[in-house]
């Protein structure tokens, strides 16, 4: 497996593909191409963040979050709008971060699973 195959991931930025080549760096072949099965089953798009986060302004607010996994953050913002909608904004606006942070932790969750 090359070096190029996370680069197939769709929406993934620079910062996250060294992250990955880094995490993955002692890996053999096999384990690097099991790793990347178990990530991109959990990894999260940025637009999809994005997309959801929006629909909170004219819709349900929250969503993005419990997509993220932040089941008690998603409640706050559907039964606050959103935290009177300056949250789903700051959210709108740090979408790419917000998929970083949680892409981070699925990578690290992905590698616990293989054991090594």
């Amino acid at each position: 497996m090359n070096d190029y195959s996370f680069a197939s991931l769709p929406g993934i930025e620079q910062e996250e593909l060294l992250w990955l080549q880094e995490l993955t760096r002692n890996y053999s072949t096999e384990n690097r191409q099991r790793f990347l099965a178990i990530y991109q089953g959990r990894r999260k798009e940025p637009t999809i963040i994005l997309i959801c986060c929006l629909i909170g302004l004219i819709g349900a607010a929250g969503i993005h979050r419990f997509l993220m996994n932040q089941i008690g953050l998603g409640i706050l913002y559907f039964l606050t709008g959103g935290l009177c909608v300056i949250g789903t904004i700051v959210d709108a606006i740090n979408y790419r971060r917000l998929a970083w942070e949680y892409n981070k932790k699925a990578a690290i969750e992905s590698a616990a699973l293989l054991g090594l």
